[in-house]
C-alpha cells in the first residue's frame, strides 16, 4: 500500500487562505485535513452546474458575527436554498431591525443576568428588549401589512415577505430575498417569531401552509440532476435536508460541520456514512465531516470559496 507523505506546514508571510488550506491538506493533521477536504468539496459543489446546493444551519450562529458570513454566501451565489430553524429567523430579524447583541463570557452569573433582563446564548448577551419584545413589535408592525395581500402563506413565502422590509446588507433574510434564495423553516413556530404569529392569529385569521414548502423541496430534489448540502450543526435543519433527498436516492455531495458525537445515536452526531443506509446519501456521494466550531470553520470555507469558485 502507498500513502501520501506527511509534509510540514510552511508558514509564509502574506499568504492567502487558499495557501493555508492547501498546507492543511498536505499536513495530514487530523481535522485540518478534513477542513481542507471540506473546502475543496464545497468549491466543487458550487462549480457543478448540475447541482442544487442546500445550506442548513442552526440559530446560534445567527446571534454572532457569523451571520454576516452566511449573508455573504447568499450574495456570492454559493447556495440555492436554505433550511434553518425558527430561532435563526428570530436573531436575524432582531438584528436587522436594530437589536443590539453584546459579547460576554461563558462563565457569567446567570442569576445576575436574569435580574437585569439579559439573556445569555453561550458568550453572547441579548437584552430582553432587543429580542422577544423587539420581535413582537416587528411582527405586529409588518404582518398586518403582509396579510392585506395574502391570508394563506407558506413559511418560506412569509419569510420572503419580511425580507421586503429589511435594509440590512448583513441580514440573511434580506440577502435571500434580494437574491431569490428560498428559506425553508420547518420549525417556524418554535421561536419568538412563531409565538407572535400565533398571538396575532387569535384575532387576524390566516394560515401557514406547511405542505406547500414540502412540495417545493420535493420538486427541487426531482428537478435537479444532482443535489449537495453544506450542513452546519444538527437538529431539524439537518434532518429536513436529508429527509427530502432520500426520495431520489440521496445527496450527491455532503459536508457536515459539527461538534456532536456519534455514540449516542443522535441524528446531530450521525456521520454521512449512516445516511447512506437511509438512502439520504448516494452510495458514491462525495462527503466529509469536520469536527469543530463552525464559527471558525465556516469563515475559512467561505474565504477559500471566494478565492477558488
Amino acid at each position: 500500500m502507498t500513502f501520501p507523505q506527511v509534509k510540514d506546514i510552511e508558514i509564509t508571510k502574506g499568504a492567502t487562505i487558499s495557501y493555508l488550506i492547501n498546507e492543511f491538506d498536505k499536513s495530514g493533521a487530523f481535522m485540518a485535513k478534513h477542513l481542507a477536504r471540506a473546502c475543496q468539496l464545497f468549491v466543487e459543489m458550487i462549480k457543478d452546474e448540475e447541482c442544487f446546493v442546500f445550506l442548513s444551519f442552526t440559530a446560534n450562529l445567527v446571534a454572532t458575527g457569523i451571520r454576516g458570513v452566511i449573508a455573504k454566501m447568499i450574495k456570492e451565489g454559493f447556495v440555492d436554498a436554505i433550511v434553518t430553524t425558527g430561532g435563526a429567523i428570530d436573531h436575524d430579524l432582531a438584528r436587522a431591525f436594530g437589536g443590539k447583541y453584546y459579547i460576554g463570557e461563558f462563565d457569567m452569573d446567570d442569576k445576575s443576568l436574569r435580574e437585569n433582563d439579559i439573556h445569555r446564548l453561550g458568550n453572547i448577551l441579548i437584552p430582553l428588549e432587543n429580542y422577544g419584545l423587539l420581535i413582537e413589535k416587528i411582527v405586529r408592525n409588518y404582518l398586518l401589512e403582509i396579510l392585506k395581500e395574502k391570508r394563506n402563506l407558506s413559511p418560506s413565502t412569509l419569510i420572503k415577505e419580511f425580507g421586503k422590509f429589511i435594509k440590512d446588507e448583513n441580514s440573511i433574510i434580506y440577502q435571500a430575498y434580494n437574491n431569490n434564495v428560498p428559506i425553508y423553516c420547518p420549525g417556524i413556530v418554535d421561536s419568538a417569531f412563531g409565538t407572535h404569529l400565533f398571538f396575532i392569529s387569535q384575532r387576524e385569521k390566516f394560515s401557514l401552509d406547511l405542505f406547500s414548502d414540502m412540495k417545493e423541496l420535493l420538486d427541487i430534489v426531482y428537478t435537479y440532476k444532482k443535489t449537495g448540502a453544506l450542513i452546519i450543526g444538527g437538529g431539524i435543519s439537518k434532518h429536513h435536508v436529508l429527509w427530502w433527498n432520500q426520495f431520489k436516492e440521496g445527496l450527491d455531495y455532503c459536508i457536515y460541520v459539527t461538534t456532536a458525537v456519534e455514540y449516542d445515536g443522535s441524528l446531530s452526531g450521525a456521520h454521512p456514512k449512516e445516511a447512506i443506509s437511509w438512502h439520504k446519501l448516494k452510495i458514491d456521494a462525495k462527503d466529509v465531516i469536520v469536527y469543530g466550531d463552525a464559527s471558525i470553520i465556516l469563515p475559512l470555507m467561505v474565504f477559500y470559496a471566494m478565492e477558488n469558485a
